[in-house]
């Protein structure tokens, strides 16, 4: 074994309160999480995406409902409520988007460097973030 071998710490059993906390993922590996975050929470919500379609194409009277739901609430879930998770959903599309075609342009480009992984994932999370305070501004009423 080499001297360099036998300098470097081993961890075998990994203590999750004393370990994890000092740890530092770095940004490809945050971009990795945030992205089955986002596809589980769009999965999660899909009965509120199906509902939102129907009931936005279905008549002008269900359309008029669908919009006083942004408004006044639905049932017993206030328009805040319903704003936040429908925040949530766009957040989801947009980073599950963003950092897929991430994966698609590192595919097919062979662009595996831990420099480009870095700069890419900064911008993913900067784009996502970005264009979801647009939306949610939007949605939210700010323009």
């Amino acid at each position: 074994m080499t001297e360099l071998a036998k300098k470097r710490p081993k961890f075998r059993n990994i203590n999750a309160f004393t370990d994890l906390p000092s740890y530092r993922l770095p940004p490809a590996g945050i971009v990795s999480i945030l992205h089955r975050i986002s596809g589980a929470i769009m999965f999660l919500l899909l009965p509120l995406i199906i509902w939102m379609f129907d009931t936005s194409v279905s008549s002008e009277f269900s359309f008029a409902k669908f919009k006083a739901a942004f408004n006044q609430g639905l049932g017993f879930v206030p328009a805040w409520l319903f704003n936040l998770l429908v925040l949530a959903l766009i957040w989801s599309y947009l980073h599950h988007l963003i950092a897929g075609l991430r994966h698609l342009y590192m595919d097919s480009t062979h662009s595996v460097t831990k420099e480009f992984g870095k700069s890419s994932a900064v911008l993913t999370l900067a784009l996502s973030l970005g264009l979801t305070f647009a939306l949610g501004a939007k949605l939210f009423g700010a323009y």
